[in-house]
C-alpha cells in the first residue's frame, strides 16, 4: 500500500491525452474523470445539490444560473460551483437556460470537483502535465519576479481569498534536473 495521499495519487496522473480543446478552453470528459478517481478511491460519491425551494439541480437569479456539486473522497468534500454557460464561456441568463444547459454544468463542475482533489488540477492552471511528468520531461525552469501585493480581501461572499501578487517577470534558465 501506498504512502500517498489520495491527492498525490490523483495528482500524479496524467490526463492530457484525454482532454478536448473547445477555442481556447481545456475540457476533461466526465467519465475519463471518474474512472480514474475511482480506481484510487472506489467509495467515492457525487451529490448534485438542489435548491430547497424548486428542488431542481440549479439555482437560479436573475444573474444567471449556477450548479452546486460535490465530490467525497474518503470522508472528505470538495464542492464545486459552476454557472451555465454558452459557446463562449459566458454565463446564460436564467430563461435562456435549458436543461441541457444545466446538466453539462453538472459534469464540468463534477470534474472540477474531482479536480480539487488532484485529478487533472494541472488543467485548471493552464499546464499541459502534472508536476511530476512536467519535472522529469523538460530541463528548463522558470525563475519568476514577483511584485508583492497585499492582502486584500477580492469580495468572493462564499470564502475567503485574497488577491494574488502580480508575476512581473519570467526568466528561462537552462539547468541539468
Amino acid at each position: 500500500m501506498s504512502n500517498e495521499t489520495i491527492f498525490e495519487q490523483l495528482n500524479k496522473i496524467n490526463v492530457s491525452d484525454k482532454t478536448d480543446k473547445k477555442g481556447k478552453f481545456t475540457y476533461l470528459s466526465w467519465c475519463y474523470a471518474w474512472s480514474e478517481l475511482k480506481k484510487i478511491a472506489p467509495e467515492s460519491t457525487v451529490t448534485v445539490y438542489h435548491d430547497d425551494n424548486t428542488n431542481m439541480p440549479y439555482f437560479s437569479s436573475t444573474a444567471g444560473v449556477i450548479v452546486k456539486v460535490g465530490v467525497t473522497v474518503n470522508g472528505l468534500e470538495h464542492i464545486s460551483y459552476l454557472p451555465c454557460m454558452n459557446f463562449s464561456n459566458k454565463a446564460i441568463k436564467a430563461e435562456d437556460v435549458d436543461m441541457m444547459d444545466i446538466n453539462k454544468a453538472i459534469q464540468r463542475a463534477t470534474v472540477k470537483a474531482i479536480g480539487l482533489h488532484g485529478l487533472g488540477l494541472y488543467i485548471y492552471a493552464g499546464e499541459d502535465l502534472p508536476e511530476e511528468e512536467a519535472k522529469k520531461e523538460s530541463p528548463v525552469k522558470v525563475k519568476e519576479q514577483v511584485k508583492a501585493t497585499e492582502d486584500v480581501p477580492t469580495g468572493n461572499s462564499f470564502r475567503t481569498s485574497v488577491k494574488k501578487p502580480k508575476v512581473v517577470a519570467k526568466t528561462y534558465v537552462e539547468e541539468e534536473l
